[in-house]
């Protein structure tokens, strides 16, 4: 890991600025390390100026959720997500041992494994408790809805991350306890109450703001019909999260971000909540790629895609170039590099797409995509599985609108795709460790069979919605781990110490070493709300095994 130079000039220094006074209100102050603050820094008054005490901390917690934020380094997004979430979720792999037990082996690394916690705090949270602080809500309250959507997106992948962590008295002073992840969702769905409310009062009123509120927002261009469709399908996301461990509350959430009453969901790749990458700015996972080339693609997708013959698979992947072997279609599988092994070994194993063809599907400018319109067909197609309301079709139209809807974002032809009942997903076999050669566990096809078992239809619904999430593996994690679907192939080498089953696969992270540090008390609460040992293989409250 390396760390790339920051940006120059005044817009820099704003953006450190701003970043420097977030995280100066440290939400859980005994959590995390002080900053210094910037004697040449960028005042309160000088942010207030043309609203930029409004548009640069909205900006700062979109950028966050996926960290792409600090400068534009990549570093933070390496251990944020992309060797955790990532690669658990069956999509990427680092051909980098970074000394051999890493959290690829399951030799979980503290040192990376509390940036997820941090970054939700001081980079989501933070920059969304000083805009409160400016009065916003009362102010510009659809401003104000459009933040607390941006805190659940973030938060919601923080909660998934570990389990129970501090949420709903963030900001108070002394020591902050830790939430249930039970009543944690529970507050997220009162946050997306206030906020499609009052976006809902927006759209009616029709009453202009007294700035560009566009020029502040990353994501849908001030549109706030589009931000309360999100908020919609947010919720319709969450609520599908927990449909085994509070079924009611799941499923009246979910009929209530279905209701079109109130607002819709996403329902067309224009609506797709894609992070726009500005300025000086890098998609990270893009910079590791490319720059750093410490991520290629994993065996488990490289299997699907090549076994289902599905045309996504060129605009996902570069065919390796490795010349030992002819350039192909090849991943490498979870914890197959070892201490023994160089980065070399692997390095030409498939990457993103940001080579093949005239027009790679990845750049460094390349927007981050947090939630697709397929995504939210395939939610719905659940919705029907599970014989909630409003859904709006059946599930198989609903589950072949998802596949249509994600090869039109990818710009390819389904063809014969959906009719396809032959093809099943592809053996993983290693050029360079044939012994390594698995059967692919799962047997699922594509088309759709209404006579199928409902686990088939399951498995088909999710196993689809996973390929069409990419490369979006904080959410493909989720998934997996609550349905069990799609079949990843099990890690190779399983250095946990028998705290994380090789078959029932990695659950969650552990809590930060600085919680022990500066908060053990509080920690160790947070880890009876967790009912389970604190470590990797414990699942989380909406984790049931079903």
């Amino acid at each position: 890991m390396k760390f790339p130079n920051k940006m120059h000039g005044y817009k820099s220094r704003l953006w450190v600025a701003v970043a420097l006074l977030v995280a100066g209100l440290s939400a859980c102050t005994k959590n995390f390390e002080r900053y210094n603050t910037n004697n040449n820094g960028v005042s309160e008054d000088q942010l207030a100026a043309d609203f930029n005490n409004l548009g640069l901390y909205l900006k700062s917690a979109q950028m966050a959720i996926y960290n792409f934020s600090g400068g534009g380094d990549p570093n933070s997004f390496q251990v944020q997500q992309n060797l955790n979430a990532d690669c658990f979720s069956g999509y990427f792999m680092s051909p980098n041992p970074f000394g051999g037990n890493t959290n690829m082996n399951y030799g979980l690394v503290s040192g990376w494994n509390g940036e997820a916690y941090k970054v939700g705090y001081l980079s989501i949270m933070s920059p969304i408790a000083r805009l409160r602080k400016t009065g916003i809500e009362n102010t510009y309250p659809a401003v104000w809805a459009v933040a607390q959507i941006l805190q659940v997106t973030g938060m919601s992948r923080v909660t998934d991350t570990y389990g129970p962590v501090p949420y709903s008295r963030v900001g108070e002073s002394g020591t902050v306890p830790y939430d249930s992840q039970q009543d944690i969702y529970k507050r997220f769905f009162l946050e997306l109450d206030s906020a499609s409310t009052l976006l809902r009062a927006q759209i009616s009123s029709g009453t202009a703001l007294p700035f560009d509120f566009g020029s502040f927002d990353l994501v849908y261009n001030g549109n706030f019909t589009q931000w309360l469709k999100f908020a919609n399908s947010l919720r319709l996301r969450l609520a599908v999260h927990i449909a085994e461990a509070d079924k009611v509350l799941s499923k009246t959430e979910a009929e209530k971000a279905l209701n079109p009453a109130n607002g819709g969901v996403l329902t067309d790749n224009a609506d797709n909540m894609m992070v726009k990458v500005t300025g000086d700015f890098t998609n990270p996972l893009v910079f590791i790629a490319q720059n750093w080339a410490d991520t290629r693609v994993n065996a488990t997708l490289q299997c699907f895609l090549t076994g289902f013959n599905d045309p996504r698979v060129g605009k996902y992947m570069d065919k390796s170039t490795d010349p030992a072997f002819p350039a192909r279609y090849i991943g490498i599988r979870m914890g197959s590099i070892t201490g023994a092994n160089d980065k070399k070994d692997y390095v030409g194993y498939s990457s993103i797409n940001t080579n093949d063809g005239t027009a790679p599907s990845f750049t460094l400018k390349t927007p981050v995509q947090l939630m697709t319109a397929a995504e939210v067909y395939f939610l719905r197609a659940e919705a029907v599985y599970r014989g909630w309301s409003n859904a709006g079709g059946s599930m198989q139209q609903l589950y072949e609108q998802g596949i249509t809807t994600s090869m039109a974002q990818w710009k390819v032809v389904p063809g014969g795709y959906l009719n396809n009942d032959t093809s099943r997903p592809a053996p993983s076999v290693d050029p360079k460790k044939p012994g390594d050669t698995i059967v692919n566990p799962s047997k699922i096809t594509i088309k759709w069979d209404d006579a199928a078992k409902d686990s088939v239809k399951l498995e088909r619904i999710i196993t689809q919605k996973w390929l069409a999430m990419f490369p979006e593996g904080q959410e493909a994690w989720t998934e997996f781990r609550r349905t069990s679907f799609p079949r990843l192939f099990p890690v190779v080498h399983n250095n946990s110490g028998g705290t994380i089953s090789t078959s029932v696969q990695i659950r969650r992270l552990p809590y930060p070493q600085n919680e022990y540090n500066t908060n053990p008390g509080t920690v160790a609460k947070g880890v009876q709300l967790l009912n389970g040992l604190d470590n990797g293989g414990t699942r989380l409250w909406w984790d049931t095994g079903k």
